[in-house]
């Protein structure tokens, strides 16, 4: 029982309500007090709310601070690598040697996918959105894996766990083959997560693909700084789904709808689209100024954050990922020109740092997912790959803390209670 109370007086009548401190943040009031009194909070959006407890997953938005299990996220992109941190967001710790070569070889003998899920894709139209498709595949895996879905059994939730993030990149891969028309590749266990993942995007059967260890490696980097982000759209949707006791390939494709909105998962794409929209570096400082001016709807994406009132922590990596990227590849593009000068701008200019309008994460990883030659309608899928080990932990945690089924309240502000009047009366 917390020792911190807070008071609440409405109408004359106070209401005790125990406050209760997590390891590092802000203190939280617990509400649930007031529903026996026949009051609830209004909270639009759960901005204000906490819907959990979770050890996994702190971020101080005002500071540019993320934590997964206690450790920044620069030290992990630094130091790690994607599969060490899915095992540290699914188990806790760090890995030993030997956890991690196991986990390792677990997660490789897993990415094969049952091959009347190649039938399957066939349903879809050529054109359809990867998104789209991937709601339906992932979804579909509960139908061809049905033998570990007892999510009360934890060793049934690590086996679903593990098959979820080793056929992501092979579902995801194979959505970008059908939509161009080219036949799938199988996964090949002797390349890493990363490495796999590029072979099956842009190997062919007709010649040797060698993988770039470069590119290999910014993928990697890509994968785990969106592994996961606290209690965000897609998260809480996962968490929502999971707390009826859905599978866990359903909660999965209920978080990858949610993250398909151009609100959150998009907003990498929106960058591409922004930059299309610029078209020439010679129209940046048109665009610039477009966008300080508070009545021309034109906006600069990829710029701010709505979490982070500082400098995005996962945007500083990125930088020197896509400084990489360019310079091992060396293109000439010009979106990556026009790309390369509102950086420039946004890091110099007295409105972008007065308003904190910093880039972000989605604005790097825009500009290496395009350098990389993935489409711009596959970039949410990516997202969606690199978040799966945070859904899945969240989701797991959940299971573990046995938490009760989501049943949000709303402020009813429909017509009160009226008789029916039959039709010829109307």
């Amino acid at each position: 029982m917390s020792d911190k109370k807070a008071s609440l007086t409405i109408d004359g009548k106070t209401i005790d309500l125990n406050v209760y401190s997590g390891t590092i943040g802000p203190d939280v009031i617990e509400v649930s007090a007031l529903t026996g009194e026949g009051y609830f909070t209004y909270d639009p959006g759960f901005v204000s709310t906490a819907s959990c407890e979770s050890k996994i997953t702190y971020i101080d938005g005002g500071k540019g601070v993320l934590l997964h299990r206690g450790y920044p996220i620069e030290q992990l992109a630094e130091e790690s690598d994607f599969l060490e941190a899915c095992f540290l967001l699914l188990y806790g710790e760090l890995p030993t040697k030997e956890e991690k070569e196991k986990f390792t070889t677990n997660v490789r003998r897993h990415t094969m996918v049952n091959d009347q899920m190649s039938t399957f894709f066939k349903g879809f139209r050529r054109d359809a959105h990867p998104m789209a498709i991937m709601c339906g595949v992932v979804g579909a895996l509960s139908a061809f894996y049905h033998d570990s879905l007892d999510i009360s059994d934890e060793n049934h939730r690590e086996i679903s766990a593990i098959r979820l993030m080793a056929k992501m990149p092979t579902l995801a891969a194979m959505t970008y083959k059908y939509t161009i028309g080219q036949p799938f590749m199988y996964p090949r266990n002797d390349l890493t997560y990363s490495e796999n993942f590029l072979y099956m995007m842009f190997g062919n059967p007709c010649e040797e693909y060698k993988v770039n260890p470069i590119l290999a490696k910014a993928m990697d980097t890509i994968f785990l700084l969106h592994a996961d982000h606290e209690q965000n759209a897609s998260t809480s949707t996962v968490r929502l789904a999971g707390s009826t006791g859905a599978n866990p390939f359903a909660c999965i494709s209920a978080g990858i709808a949610a993250l398909w909105g151009p609100s959150h998962g998009g907003a990498n794409e929106a960058v591409l689209e922004m930059l299309n929209e610029i078209g020439d570096e010679s129209r940046v400082d048109e665009c610039v100024a477009r966008a300080k001016d508070k009545n021309d709807p034109f906006r600069l994406m990829g710029f701010g954050h709505r979490v982070y009132k500082n400098f995005d922590p996962r945007a500083r990596v990125m930088k020197k990922v896509a400084d990489e990227v360019l310079g091992e590849l060396g293109i000439d593009d010009p979106l990556l020109k026009i790309a390369t000068r509102l950086e420039k701008i946004a890091l110099e200019d007295d409105y972008f740092i007065e308003k904190k309008l910093y880039p972000n994460v989605d604005f790097y990883s825009g500009i290496i997912l395009k350098a990389l030659g993935i489409p711009t309608s596959m970039f949410t899928v990516i997202f969606a790959l690199g978040r799966t080990p945070g859904w899945i932990a969240h989701w797991n945690e959940m299971h573990k803390d046995n938490s009760r089924i989501g049943r949000p309240r709303q402020l009813y502000t429909g017509p009160a209670q009226r008789d029916f009047v039959p039709l010829d009366k109307r």
